[in-house]
This record gives structure tokens, C-alpha cells and sequence, in this order.
């Protein structure tokens, strides 16, 4: 029974019998298997919502009712629900279907999202919205429980529950965010799945009470009232939800096509309170591989799907691994070292690190804010604390990076990972504005090595650094360069000439240091002498270097791999005008925008930084004599 290509909107998932939803579910599931493992992508929470998402689409009218998905990696059913069929097979590709919702793609998508636990701020947003505007349709976030490990959730649940604005949060409970759920929140909803039968037999006898002629529903109200009485001796399910505003209910199978469209159908009806309903999933459902394994298979590359392994594999490590391990070595070496993390062990390296030495390593849960306060409570007495964080989710604790550690000046090392672009997943995950964001911060070290073995050395150096000190690194390990300098190690506050060259400079940080040295050999080819200096350590800089430079009257270009406002560029021009010297006659960088999804080769090439272009646009203001911002 084929489903799947007769469905073109919501409408007509509607229109189907249970038997031809269960038939839609495994045909849905086998789609997104066939489709991630030729591109990549997010499987196993993909597979884990499928049937809660057709009996959303089956309950709710959207676009009208407003379905707003927290983080938006779980939403390849719903794009497969709302007419988006034809694109799928471009998932994550350059100029295809995104990974996340897009609001450019379709109604249904509300928001651009790719962070975690926003949703119900949003839908509190538009509730509040609908109902100043006199409107009249349902409101839905769905969010997961490693969401709910985020304080933001809480915040939006402790605002909307002090109102009566009508407003449903459907709370996916799998038992993992990316790595496996942690802490007290963890063990509060392991209690409420075992608790399914207590809700079970409360639903029994309340239908058997209301069965009662003329005396039922007020006996089965009274017995509603009378849990309050009791709850010291059976712990009241939900009671943390209820406590912030909330009505609770659940938990339901969510693999239960049938029983949550019934659920959600009985939501809507609830007005004068915002309402919670557990679901509990299983990531990975359908695919024993993922099931086995959610969290090898939350992100994957492409995989085959008979045994799971990667195509094409490559044997390199990640930086994440090579930054991971290192700090492992370190661990044994310094009792002071610790290590944190924000729900992403694997993903940012910390996998040994928590193998070896459990009792120093922390996982906060999906709470960026948290684990660098945290972070500065450690190093206060006299740890040395290192919390390893993809750049754009390190975005999420900026202020406590200001006021819990750089003006405190304690020693908190950071680990950025997903500097720059990071491709498939596109704007919501590129770390672009990682330097613009830091650069300006007081008593910060910042360091940028360009290369796996300078990854090691930087980890190492940071250990000696006296105030706080954060080390990025693009996502993809970058073997060491053909001709970096050998046998100098990685200094704080030292730049590497990688090629000497009397006409120009380029000075640049991290994997542009290869574009550089691409580009200085085009430029050598057209009689240009371009020399490359590798500006690992970006505070403090090496102003010795740097004095040469504007000495000799250098002429200097900047290249770097990320925002141009406020960026490397913007500071080495400040400086040179401070110092009295010419300032760059190019600043080359990204544009200031949201740069889609797609290869990284490819979004290089779309934002004019492959070795060819930066070669002619140095060549281009080499001979107009003047400065040049790139603006692409």
C-alpha cells in the first residue's frame, strides 16, 4: 500500500483510516532512512516522531493552528506531511530542502530554528498574539525532554503559567537530547513513564464512576479533588508542570496514531489554561541500528543502511577528537583539569574524557549559560575547567562569558568547536560571528591554531593561561599544512610566517591559512610575492610581528572565515591607524548575512573565498592601490 505520494497537505493525512496511517508511518520512516543515508542528516529523532506528527497534522489545522517545533531537527515528517515530497531527496544540499523548518520553504514552518529550547517562548508569543487580536485557532510546541534540560523552557512555563492564554506543549519524551539525558530532570520523567499504569487505572475508574446514571461525573470530580489529599502518599504525576500554570497530562504512547489524535482532538477544548501532554518515544524507531544506538545516529553523514557505516570514510579525525583527547592526556597528567559539556559529549570530543576520569566530567545538559557559570564556580577554587561547545550554541551564554568570566578573570578555558562555515545544517549552526563576539571581550585570550598538531599544541598552552582563554576550531580536522613552520610550537601570543613574500601579506587565522597559501602560489604564477602569516593567537596579538610588518611598509591583507563587522580585519585596521601605518588594502571575509545550507566548498565559492578568488581580489586591490572590503 503506497500512502506517502498521495499526500500533498495536511488535508488529506485527514482523510485517512487508521490502517492507512499505519501504512503512511512505515513508508514515511522508510523515506527518511533512504534519504539520510545518501545525504546525511538527523535520523534517529527523525525516526522517533513520526506517527506524533501525522496525528498533529491529523488533529490540527495547519497553518492556521500554529505547530512550532523546538530545535527543528525532528521535523523531516512534518515536511513530508505539508507538500514537501518532491524536494526531500535535496535534504541539506546547496540550494535544497534545509534541514531544519524554513520559512521560506513553506506556511507551515513558523520559524527559521536550528537552537534549543525556544519553542514554547515563540508559541507563548503567538498565543498572546492570537488573543490580543481577537483570533481563535490552536497554538502547539512540541518539545523534547533534553529541551526541558534548557532554563529558557522553564522561564517561558513559569510566564504562560500565570496566565489563561490557551496554549499546548506537546513534551516528546525519548530519554535523550544528542548525548543521553542527565540529572534530576531525567530521573523526575523516568518516574512518570513508570507511572503510565497509575494513569492508566485513574482513567478506568473515573470512566467506570462517569458511567454512573445521575451521580457519575460529580463522584468521579470528587475523586479528581481528592489526588491532592493522597499526594504525599502517591507521588502526583506532573506535579512539577501543574505547579508552574500548567494542566498535565499523560504520559501516552506516542507511537499510538490513534490514541494521540483522540488526545490532541481532546486539547483543544481546554481554554482557560495552558496545557502539557507527555508523549513518550522511542529515537530511532523502526530502524533496529538507531534504536540500538540514538545517539551514534542523531547526526550522521551519509551511512549505509544495512550496517550503518559511513560512505567514504575518510580516517581522519575530527578536531573535536583531536581537542577531546588531548585534554584526556592532560587530565592525567593535572588532577585540576575538568571537563564540561552541554549535552553533546561525542559531538565536541569529551567521549574519553568521560570513559576515563567520570568524576571530573559534568554534563549540564542542553544549559550553555549554566555550564560556563559553573564553569567559573570550578576555576574560583582552583580547578581548571574546560567546557567544549560548538560556536553557535556558544552564542547562548554571552553574557556569561562576560560577567561570570572575564570580569571575574578566571581561568575557564573554552573548546569552540564549528568555527566558520559548518555546511549541511546551514544559518542556525555556521559559527561565523564566534570572533566579532569575543574579540572585544576584556582579559580573554583567544586562539585560533590552523591545524590538528596545532589543535594539541594550543590545548596544552591554554593550561598556562593565567585568566580565562577560549581555543576555536573549524568542524572538519585539517591535517597539517604542507608548508607550516616545523618543529615551532604553538606560542600564546605568537604568529606563524607560513611563506614569506615581499609584496604583500596575508594575514589570516585558522583554515584560511590554506586558502592563503593557495592563493599566494596563484598570485605567484601573475609575478605577485605573497607571504602568509598564520595570526593563531588573535588576543593577545603579535604586535612585535606586526610592528615589522607596518616598519617595512608592508602591504597587508586580511582573509578570514567570518563576519567582516567587528571582525579580524576591523581590528587590524583599527590597529594599523593607531600605529600610524597604512591600513589593509583588503579585508576579505563573509558577507554580513545568513549563509545558507550546502558543502562547504560550495558556500566558500558562493561567498567569494576559494584560493582563486581571494588570489584576484588581492591581485584587483594591488593594483587600484587602495583599500577593499569585501562585501560579497
Amino acid at each position: 500500500m503506497k500512502i506517502l505520494h498521495e499526500i500533498h497537505g495536511p488535508d488529506d493525512v485527514k482523510k485517512l483510516s487508521a490502517e492507512e496511517c499505519a501504512a503512511l508511518a512505515s513508508e514515511i520512516r522508510q523515506t527518511i532512512i533512504d534519504t539520510v543515508s545518501r545525504q546525511g542528516g538527523h535520523l534517529a529523532s527523525n525516526l522517533g516522531d513520526v506517527e506524533l506528527t501525522i496525528a498533529l497534522h491529523r488533529a490540527f489545522d495547519s497553518p492556521r493552528d500554529k505547530i512550532i517545533f523546538d530545535v527543528g531537527h525532528q521535523v523531516y515528517a512534518h515536511k513530508l506531511l505539508t507538500g514537501r515530497q518532491e524536494q526531500f531527496g535535496t535534504l541539506r544540499s546547496y540550494h535544497g530542502m534545509s534541514g531544519f523548518p524554513c520559512r521560506a520553504e513553506s506556511e507551515h514552518d513558523w520559524f527559521d530554528t536550528g537552537h534549543s529550547s525556544t519553542a514554547i517562548s515563540m508559541a507563548l508569543g503567538i498565543a498572546r498574539a492570537r488573543d490580543l487580536q481577537g483570533e481563535n485557532y490552536n497554538v502547539v510546541a512540541v518539545v523534547g525532554d533534553g529541551a526541558l534540560t534548557g532554563g529558557m523552557c522553564y522561564e517561558a512555563m513559569n510566564d504562560a503559567g500565570n496566565g489563561k492564554n490557551r496554549l499546548i506543549v506537546v513534551l516528546n519524551d525519548n530519554e535523550m537530547s544528542i548525548s543521553k539525558n542527565v540529572g534530576a530532570l531525567s530521573n523526575y520523567f523516568k518516574h512518570l513513564r513508570a507511572s503510565a499504569s497509575w494513569y492508566d487505572s485513574k482513567k478506568k475508574i473515573r470512566m467506570s464512576l462517569e458511567r454512573i446514571p445521575g451521580v457519575g461525573k460529580p463522584v468521579a470530580r470528587v475523586v479528581e479533588s481528592a489526588k491532592n489529599l493522597v499526594k504525599w502518599i502517591v507521588s502526583d504525576d506532573g506535579a512539577l508542570f501543574e505547579s508552574l500554570g500548567f494542566r498535565y497530562l499523560g504520559p501516552f504512547n506516542g507511537h499510538n496514531i490513534e490514541e494521540m489524535t483522540r488526545v490532541f482532538e481532546d486539547a483543544k477544548k481546554v481554554d482557560d489554561m495552558p496545557l502539557l501532554i507527555h508523549v513518550v518515544t522511542q529515537k530511532g524507531h523502526g530502524y533496529d541500528l538507531a534504536e540500538r544506538q540514538p545517539e551514534k545516529f542523531h547526526g550522521v553523514a551519509p551511512f549505509r543502511v544495512e550496517n550503518g557505516m559511513k560512505r567514504n570514510l575518510s580516517g581522519k579525525e575530527s578536531a573535536a577528537q583531536v581537542a577531546g583527547k588531548t585534554l584526556a592526556d592532560m587530565a592525567a597528567e593535572d588532577e585540576h583539569v575538568v571537563a564540561i559539556t552541554a549535552a553533546m559529549t561525542s559531538g565536541t570530543g569529551l567521549t574519553d574524557f568521560a570513559a576515563y576520569y567520570p568524576t571530573r566530567f559534568f554534563d549540564v545538559g542542553i544549559a550553555e549559560q549554566h555550564a560556563v557559570s559553573m564553569a567559573a564556580g570550578l576555576a574560583r577554587m582552583g580547578l581548571r575547567p574546560y567546557f567544549a561547545v560548538y560556536a553557535t550554541f556558544l552564542q547562548r551564554a554571552y553574557d556569561q562569558i562576560v560577567h561570570d568570566v572575564c570580569l571575574q578573570n578566571l581561568p575557564v578555558r573554552i573548546l569552540s568547536d564549528h568555527v566558520g562555515l559548518v555546511g549541511d545544517d546551514g544559518k542556525t549552526h555556521h559559527g561565523v560571528l564566534s570572533v566579532p563576539m569575543l574579540l572585544s571581550m576584556p582579559n580573554l585570550t583567544l586562539l585560533t591554531p590552523r591545524d590538528t598538531q596545532a589543535i594539541r599544541e594550543a590545548v596544552r598552552a591554554s593550561l598556562d593561561v593565567e585568566g580565562p582563554c577560549i581555543i576555536q576550531y573549524s568542524k572538519d580536522g585539517i591535517e597539517r599544512y604542507a608548508e607550516s613552520v616545523d618543529g615551532k610550537p604553538f606560542a600564546v601570543g605568537k604568529w606563524d610566517v607560513l611563506r614569506e613574500g615581499g609584496d604583500v601579506a596575508i594575514l589570516t587565522w585558522g583554515r584560511m591559512g590554506h586558502t592563503a597559501l593557495e592563493a599566494a602560489k596563484l598570485l605567484e604564477k601573475q609575478g605577485v610575492q605573497a607571504g602568509v602569516i598564520d595570526c593563531c593567537s588573535l588576543r593577545p596579538m603579535d604586535m612585535d610581528c606586526l610592528r615589522g610588518l607596518f616598519a617595512r611598509g608592508t602591504k597587508l591583507v586580511t582573509l578570514e572565515e567570518g563576519e567582516l563587522i567587528g571582525g579580524f580585519g576591523s581590528e587590524i585596521a583599527r590597529l594599523c591607524v593607531q600605529e600610524g601605518a597604512r591600513e589593509p588594502v583588503a579585508v576579505l571575509g563573509l558577507p554580513n548575512r545568513f549563509i545558507t545550507h550546502g558543502g562547504v566548498d560550495q558556500l566558500l565559492e558562493e561567498c567569494g573565498l576559494t584560493p582563486e578568488n581571494v588570489a584576484a581580489k588581492i591581485k584587483a586591490a594591488l593594483e587600484k592601490g587602495g583599500r577593499q572590503t569585501d562585501t560579497k
